[in-house]
Formats: structure tokens, C-alpha cells, sequence
């Protein structure tokens, strides 16, 4: 799992990069709350889970197809998929926030979870190599 949300971090920071390059070669920073996003709950957040199963979740307990993973795993990517949808289509004007507000809100709370979900793997996770934090 690892493996894969390194993989997905550094597709969003290539994503988040990408619009970022555009509002600074358009000079329009209409989307800079869309690109912050991106690379806030996309990138950094992606990466932080990485690390969590890289040097936690897996080193400690094998997992990586469970269904405690796979929901965390996807609550993140659509959540995070539907931010950053959502907040381009409110900053570029294409759709008016009453529009857009519910989804944005399913979005967040689906962001929200995949947090809890994490907190529940690593409180239930032993220590690893005798450390006890």
C-alpha cells in the first residue's frame, strides 16, 4: 500500500505543479485555492500515509489488502479526487457554490474519514522493533 500512495502522491504533485505553472504563465491565480489543495491533502497527505504504511503499518502487522486498507485507501482518493474536482469548477467559475457545495462537502467528509481510518490502523498497530510509540 505504500507503493501506492507514493505513487498517487506524486501523480497529484505533478497534477498540482501542472496548474500551478499555468496560473503563473497566465498570471491568473484564479485556481490558487484548487492548486493549495492539490498539494496539501493530494500530495503531502498521500505522502504522509506512504510513510505511515511503509514504516508502521506494514514493517508491523503485513497488511496491505484489507478491507480496513482498501476503504481508507479509497475514502482518501475520492475525497481528495472530488476536492480538487469541486474547487476548480467553483474557482473557474463554471458552476455557482449551491452547485457545487453538497459535493464539496461529501468530498471533505469523505477526506475526513480516510483520516480516522488511518488513526484507527496505526492506534490498533503494535510497536514496531520493541519501540513503544
Amino acid at each position: 500500500m505504500d507503493r501506492r500512495y507514493l505513487l498517487t502522491a506524486f501523480s497529484y504533485a505533478l497534477l498540482g505543479l501542472m496548474l500551478g505553472l499555468y496560473m503563473a504563465a497566465s498570471h491568473d491565480h484564479g485556481q490558487l485555492v484548487t492548486h493549495a489543495h492539490i498539494m496539501m491533502i493530494g500530495f503531502l497527505v498521500s505522502f504522509s500515509y506512504a510513510l505511515c504504511y511503509r514504516l508502521w503499518l506494514e514493517a508491523s502487522s503485513g497488511c496491505h489488502n484489507g478491507r480496513l486498507v482498501m476503504a481508507q485507501f479509497w475514502l482518501h482518493q475520492l475525497g481528495t479526487l472530488g476536492v480538487a474536482i469541486g474547487l476548480f469548477l467553483l474557482y473557474g467559475e463554471f458552476v455557482a457554490l449551491e452547485v457545487v457545495d453538497p459535493f464539496l462537502a461529501v468530498a471533505s467528509f469523505s477526506v475526513f474519514g480516510g483520516v480516522v481510518l488511518m488513526m484507527v490502523q496505526l492506534l490498533k498497530t503494535k510497536s514496531v522493533k520493541g519501540e513503544d510509540g
